[in-house]
């Protein structure tokens, strides 16, 4: 999933300067780390508004308005997790002329045979084993996997721990929680987390979860609200 980096690619922006964007902004900079020194390219921040801030943890930090209108080749990721407001930036972006990059701890685990869409975000530790296909803008946080032959949809967000086992279908914007377990599909059939759904923290998941439905506890059951 790494990306050689052109002399031509001058601004990378890490948009969302909120937790996820702090912890994945030194994953950024470490893989860019011989451009940024040479100063072939400049890495910051993007917000909607910095107010009077210039800097977040030594990290310039401008406008993404800003960031948009700067002349030459623009390349961004968004790291915010909720996911809807990611999928708006993201487009924002696009709409404007910037391409995503994505950004991968040196220690995550990307094995054989996968399709990972645009703008992903692996963190230290997380794992994509085989023959699995991810759509745009993943989240994969820390210790978090993704085991063989699952589908993945677009703007999915796994949280810390999560284990999603194999053959596994998770539609888009669905979340889960940290150290939730998503079992493997059997003789055949795929465990199908619906679009929009949410799997609570430490949730265990033997069955499929419906769009946009809440699940909790072991074995994982509905939120009733």
């Amino acid at each position: 999933m790494a990306e050689a980096v052109s002399a031509a690619e001058g601004l990378f922006a890490v948009v969302g300067a909120g937790g996820h964007g702090r912890e994945v902004m030194p994953l950024a900079a470490h893989a860019l780390r011989g451009s940024v020194a040479s100063g072939r390219v400049r890495l910051v921040f993007a917000v909607d508004d910095p107010g009077d801030r210039t800097s977040v943890n030594g990290y310039p930090l401008i406008s993404i308005q800003e960031f948009l209108s700067t002349p030459g080749p623009r390349r961004f990721n968004v790291a915010v997790g909720e996911s809807r407001a990611r999928e708006r930036l993201a487009s924002r972006c696009i709409e404007a002329g910037a391409t995503s990059f994505p950004i991968v701890a040196s220690n995550a685990t990307v094995l054989d045979a996968n399709e990972i869409g645009e703008g992903a975000m692996l963190s230290p530790y997380a794992c994509v084993t085989s023959n699995v296909r991810i759509g745009r803008f993943f989240q994969c946080n820390v210790h978090a996997s993704v085991s063989h032959d699952c589908i993945i949809g677009d703007f999915v967000t796994m949280a810390p721990g999560a284990r999603c086992n194999g053959n596994v279908v998770v539609g888009d914007h669905a979340y889960i929680g940290a150290n939730a377990v998503v079992r493997e599909g059997r003789g055949g059939s795929k465990v199908v987390i619906g679009k929009g759904a949410v799997i609570g923290m430490c949730a265990v998941v033997t069955r499929d979860v419906p769009d946009g439905v809440t699940v909790f506890g072991n074995p994982a059951r509905a939120f009733a609200r």
